[in-house]
């Protein structure tokens, strides 16, 4: 009597068949047609029998239309239509342009924005001349979806735009109109070989529009760094940007500087921005220098942590890395390294046994780090790749080469220090582009007080997401991935397997060797990332196997059919390569590349084979004509300048150049010619090719682990399903996987479950009720992260006020004239004047009551050489004395004053400069709230000036009587000022780091550790300006009397 068919609460599937028109787990229905709103019949209770999933699928599409015009983004997107409108009304015009006059509208867009236009007023014909320029030199139109994404990331949001939508050339519009200002716009990108190509490919057009584009890559020099910093538009990455910053406020001179200072920063594009602000933003960047005194102790802790035993000595947190040892533990680890005490501050062991347990639990090779030439590279967990300059901070990186048994190299001391969020926060206009960032929308407001804009596609996303299963064990989990890439490939569709780590990544290739399924392999090792453009050209291809520990941050789309321009490239690699070098770096690659052997080859004309062949004959005679074989990159190099050289010439260019009669071989040319010979085969092949898989239902994706976060795991499935190309995914997850060990997730009753009905390990589990349970464990795993960057940037508030005083005064200091670096010097002496004086007074108070001896020691103590003489015979009667007198005076000569019966300060205040100067000082004396007030605060404020005045005299007459020039002397004043600064803030890094860790214990005497990290950062900030204060007015002092004191005052 049932009407309908109910799904249970969770189903338990076997899947046994293969047979697509059955039982077929991998089958996919057509979208069924869903109208506007249902109609219900007029029948009378006529039994209709219909699936829950189809009910489901049209009740859902009715709730996501209605979802989706409710929604704030709706309206929001719909207002930019207007915009589109306008855009699309200035084309017609903009289309009759000649080149010459296209690329005049630049320098009449910086005419009206100089009369007081605003770039709102020129944005809708900028944005149609970018259109246009972007379609002459590259042959691509922005869509109308892409005017929208221009204007998001114009006014300042995030623009989320599914993968393939062509975020690369969106980004063009908002950096083409915010660099009309001549300010400077930044594109920052997540590597250096995404910032290349993007510089290169868009720049074509900025070039065109007569704009100036620079390139930051890594290996650069200071000059080269100056020189693109100062373009335009300046395309890199987001840690050459953060590093370049921090060198800038530690270099010596202004010549060393590379940003444009004193405005480094006014608008960016940030791609993959939640890459970089969310998942990298737990790791600050840091500029560290050398001080290894210890390094003999990591080798010792490893050999502890190898005697200590998980669960007796020591307890493991996987979820925040931590490890506590127990009293067994304590105690069996002094009795190793015989020591009473681990954390004796004379023999300290604590620290270096905790980093060793840390390394040995946490920290995994070929999952967290990779062992290459003796040195242990961590793996960026998002992107997959190597970092070689990279190294983890406080004794970890050390406690991991000893666990290896490598050669430790030297533990760091932190010099500056940054995280990506303080970095982006100096920029006055900030914006980014992303596929995933609507799920982190309120850590994107909360934080940077930036929307995210969700922009539509152009053509309507047709994939299809299966459900998640789960398995009770990782080997029934991996079976099941091997069993659906095998039918997958029995299909022809092209695979892609993201993994979370190197060594999952060889497991399950050598799970697919077993049953001979060739497949090609995408990870962190040397082997495969040198071929890692290759593999993803080819991942969307027929029968395409691709396994990839991770795709965030790969920036290259996988095309159904394979990529022509790739293709084509590697073709003409393969025929010169072997002719222009001998070097073989993919030797040990040629019996694992096992893919090739399957993918249909493709079909070179004849005209390209005779191109290739007189290619390869004129490549011989080159090399043999250089008397040597290239080197394997060189040869790449020129392969690739080639290329390029077909991209920005003619047809009709290139054929004269190669037919040019010179002595040298036009092998450039040449190879220019082949390679669009090439690429038109290679097109037509891989468009045939791409309508074939998409006939069989396009890039099928499989996720082998659920991430931290529910956005990566929608970057890999939005690798399927690009620009309206079917598609499909699937996750498949394991209890045993180690999110569900990190977040201690109870799964012991799916497995109690699973091991009544059957014994069979690869059972999956299906179902509503395990797709809840795992997004709310996703979800429990946000908050726990959000938690971490929060609590991050609450403390890095702290610093960030701090550092932004020190980097400011530090710019001032380093960019200013000579007359604002004498300013801070005098006021650096007044300010040291009014500690001593301060620590030593009551104004309230008689001045018999003040300690005056003590005063008199201090400032002698400061003046040194230069006032002994003068102060050194002065008793504190006598200062108490004169202080009596000041009350028969009834005028003060305020310029020339001096303390009754004392000596007078030295006449070096000749000049209308250092007259006002000492104007200012007395003025900013009066008015300072430092003390408050008392009946002898007129007393107290002219014993300031008095000291004030005589100790910047004498200072100004020591230098006069050095015979050095004033040019030598402000030389010396810039390098001691930037030297204590630099000194201090240092030293003031790692107790502010010291801080962080210790103020977490004080949350047990119900004290709020942020609030106590707060005042006592403040405190230490203080104490630390007051220091450097003291020890540049000393060395400055001292320098004129005895330079060599004054250098053991910095090596002290």
């Amino acid at each position: 009597m049932a009407a309908l068919s109910y799904q249970p609460f969770f189903a338990l599937q076997r899947i046994t068949s293969t047979d697509a028109k059955t039982n077929n787990a991998f089958f996919i229905r057509p979208r069924p047609s869903v109208p506007p709103w249902p109609r219900l019949p007029r029948r009378r209770c006529t039994p209709r029998f219909v699936t829950s999933a189809s009910v489901k699928e049209n009740l859902g599409g009715v709730q996501k239309r209605f979802t989706d015009f409710t929604s704030l983004n709706y309206w929001v997107v719909r207002d930019y239509y207007r915009l589109v409108s306008s855009v699309n009304a200035f084309e017609p015009q903009i289309q009759a342009l000649s080149d010459e006059h296209l690329a005049a509208k630049t320098p009449e867009f910086r005419r009206r924005l100089e009369r007081g236009a605003t770039l709102a007023d020129i944005q809708a014909e900028a944005f149609a001349v970018v259109r246009e320029a972007a379609w002459r030199k590259l042959g691509m139109r922005h869509f109308d979806v892409q005017i929208i994404g221009g204007a998001v990331l114009h006014d300042g949001s995030i623009a989320e735009m599914k993968t393939g939508e062509g975020k690369t050339l969106v980004s063009t519009l908002a950096a083409y109109l915010n660099a009309l200002t001549s300010e400077g716009v930044h594109v920052v990108t997540v590597n250096d070989y995404l910032a290349q190509r993007d510089a290169e490919w868009m720049g074509r057009v900025h070039r065109f529009l007569g704009l100036s584009v620079g390139l930051i890559q890594r290996g650069m020099n200071s000059e080269e760094r100056r020189f693109n910093y100062r373009c335009d538009i300046t395309y890199t990455n987001n840690s050459e940007l953060g590093f370049d910053y921090l060198r800038d406020n530690l270099a010596g001179t202004r010549e060393q500087l590379v940003m444009r200072w004193p405005k480094p920063f006014h608008f960016a594009i940030v791609d993959e921005v939640d890459s970089v602000l969310i998942d990298e933003g737990r790791n600050p960047l840091l500029i560290s220098g050398e001080a290894s005194k210890d390094a003999a102790r990591f080798p010792v802790a490893a050999k502890v942590a190898e005697l200590l035993i998980q669960g007796i000595h020591y307890k493991a947190e996987l979820k925040d890395n931590s490890v506590e040892l127990t009293e067994e533990g304590i105690a069996l680890a002094e009795m190793a390294l015989e020591t009473n005490d681990l954390w004796d501050e004379n023999d300290p062991w604590a620290r270096f046994v905790m980093n060793a347990l840390k390394a040995k639990e946490f920290y995994r090779r070929d999952v967290q780090y990779i062992v290459r030439d003796g040195k242990a590279l961590i793996i960026n967990e998002l992107t997959g790749r190597v970092e070689e300059k990279r190294r983890w901070s406080e004794g970890i990186h050390q406690a991991v080469e000893a666990k290896e048994g490598l050669k430790i190299q030297a533990d760091s001391v932190v010099v500056a220090q940054i995280t990506y969020q303080s970095l982006f926060k100096l920029y006055p206009k900030l914006s980014g582009m992303t596929g995933t960032a609507k799920t982190e929308e309120k850590e994107f407001l909360k934080m940077f007080r930036m929307p995210v804009i969700e922009v539509p596609t152009n053509l309507p996303n047709v994939r299809k997401d299966l459900p998640i299963q789960a398995f009770a064990t990782a080997r029934g989990k991996w079976e099941q991935v091997r069993r659906e890439v095998e039918y997958m490939f029995r299909q022809g569709r092209p695979v892609l397997v993201g993994t979370t780590s190197v060594e999952n990544s060889e497991l399950l290739s050598g799970l697919l060797r077993e049953w001979n399924i060739p497949h090609n392999v995408l990870n962190a090792r040397p082997k495969y990332a040198a071929k890692e453009a290759e593999i993803v050209a080819q991942a969307g291809r027929k029968h395409a196997i691709t396994l990839s520990t991770n795709m965030a941050g790969r920036g290259t789309d996988i095309i159904l059919g394979g990529n022509p321009k790739m293709l084509a490239r590697e073709i003409i690699e393969d025929s010169l390569l072997s002719f222009l070098t001998q070097e073989d770096p993919n030797a040990e690659l040629a019996d694992e590349s096992i893919s090739q052997k399957v993918l249909q080859k493709i079909k070179v004309g004849s005209s390209s084979m005779a191109l290739l062949a007189k290619t390869a004959l004129m490549a011989k005679y080159v090399s043999k004509s250089e008397g040597k074989s290239w080197t394997y990159q060189k040869a790449k190099s020129f392969i690739l300048e080639a290329v390029e050289m077909s991209l920005s010439y003619s047809l009709e260019e290139l054929e004269k150049l190669a037919n040019e009669e010179s002595e040298i071989y036009p092998l450039g040319p040449t190879v220019a010619l082949a390679y669009l010979s090439v690429l038109k085969d290679c097109e037509e092949h891989c468009l045939l090719e791409g309508s074939e898989v998409k006939r069989l239902g396009g890039l099928h994706v499989i996720g082998t682990s659920l991430h931290e976060s529910r956005r990566i795991d929608n970057q890999l499935r939005g690798r399927a399903g690009r620009q309206g190309d079917p598609g499909s995914t699937r996750f498949m997850v394991s209890l045993q996987d180690e999110m569900f060990q990190k977040f201690n997730f109870d799964t012991e009753w799916a497995v109690r479950l699973i091991s009544k009905i059957t014994n069979d390990e690869d059972l999956p589990i299906e179902g509503d009720a395990i797709v809840k349970q795992l997004l709310a464990l996703q979800i429990n795993a946000e908050k726990f992260f959000f938690g971490i960057r929060k609590n991050l940037v609450e403390f890095d508030e702290v610093l960030e006020v701090q550092r932004k005083h020190v980097y400011d005064l530090r710019q001032l200091i380093l960019t200013g004239d000579d007359e604002s670096c004498s300013q801070h010097i005098f006021q650096y002496m007044q300010a040291v004047v009014d500690e001593i004086v301060f620590s030593n007074i009551d104004p309230l108070k008689h001045p018999r009551s003040w300690g005056l001896s003590k005063l008199l020691k201090e400032f002698v103590t400061v003046g040194g050489k230069l006032l002994q003489e003068s102060f050194g015979v002065i008793s504190d009667d006598t200062l108490l004395n004169s202080l009596g007198l000041l009350n028969d005076l009834s005028s003060v000569d305020i310029v020339n004053f001096s303390l009754p019966n004392l000596p007078a300060p030295p006449n070096a205040f000749r000049g209308i400069r250092r007259k006002s100067s000492s104007l200012r000082r007395w003025l900013a004396i009066c008015n300072d709230d430092l003390i408050g007030n008392g009946k002898y605060q007129t007393t107290s404020n002219l014993l300031r000036k008095y000291l004030g005045d005589f100790l910047i005299a004498s200072y100004l007459n020591a230098v006069e009587e050095s015979g050095y020039d004033e040019r030598h002397a402000k030389e010396i004043e810039r390098a001691v000022l930037l030297q204590t600064l630099d000194c201090f803030w240092r030293d003031h890094l790692v107790n502010m780091n010291r801080l962080s860790s210790a103020v977490n214990v004080r949350s047990f005497g119900h004290r709020n550790p942020l609030e106590e990290y707060k005042i006592d950062g403040c405190r230490f900030f203080i104490s630390m300006l007051s220091a450097t204060r003291r020890l540049t007015v000393e060395a400055l002092l001292q320098y004129w009397t005895s330079p060599m004191e004054s250098q053991e005052l910095f090596l002290s």
